[in-house]
């Protein structure tokens, strides 16, 4: 997915200067990395407010527009206000295609209802992780991975080393040796089989 957000370059800086953007609908922020200089922006707040809420927005290379002149970014860091709808700051790092990158990628979560254990044991399925930090080039970060619910059974569990991933993309947790467990099936008592054999309980989410 190709996404674009627009900034212009901000002079003006310190808390007073923020908080007259802020006023005129701007949120401050910057870009920074890929070996230049970190440039002080401002976004348009409706754009960038509703960019958020798309959750390609925060696991893709984005396209950032500054001033008409282009280049790869990647969504680091926001602030939002404590209780009110308005983003305070917001931070892009630039990449470079030749290098890898780390990033929080979403996980998909598909065919739970025809699962063995969910449609003929009334199973529950718990999702422990709901995204995972890969490594790749920017070209081949995808916006979520699917993980494939369709023949688990009652007390089974599907883990990291399990899952299938986008040609190029590493899961960092596994380059580690720390296989965690992604999602398991609860049985209808509320307990998958590795849990009872380990004397605990698990807790659907």
């Amino acid at each position: 997915m190709h996404i674009e957000i627009n900034a212009s370059k901000r002079e003006a800086q310190g808390t007073g200067a923020s908080r007259r953007l802020r006023r005129a609908g701007r949120v401050p922020g910057i870009v920074y990395g890929g070996g230049k200089d970190a440039q002080s922006v401002d976004f348009d707040h409706k754009e960038l407010y509703f960019s958020l809420k798309n959750e390609a927005f925060h696991s893709s290379v984005l396209n950032l527009n500054l001033d008409g002149a282009k280049e790869p970014v990647l969504l680091r860091d926001f602030q939002m206000h404590p209780y009110k709808p308005l983003v305070l700051h917001v931070d892009f790092q630039r990449v470079d295609a030749t290098h890898k990158i780390h990033m929080k990628v979403p996980l998909h979560f598909v065919n739970a209802d025809i699962a063995p254990g969910v449609k003929l044991g009334g199973g529950v399925v718990n999702h422990i992780l709901t995204e995972v930090d890969v490594s790749c080039l920017p070209g081949a970060l995808p916006e979520f991975i699917e993980v494939d619910l369709g023949n688990l059974e009652a007390g089974q569990s599907l883990h990291l080393s399990d899952l299938k991933l986008p040609a190029g993309v590493e899961l960092t947790a596994l380059a580690r040796g720390d296989d965690h467990g992604v999602a398991n099936l609860l049985s209808r008592g509320g307990a998958s089989a590795e849990a009872e054999g380990e004397g605990g309980e698990a807790t659907a989410a």
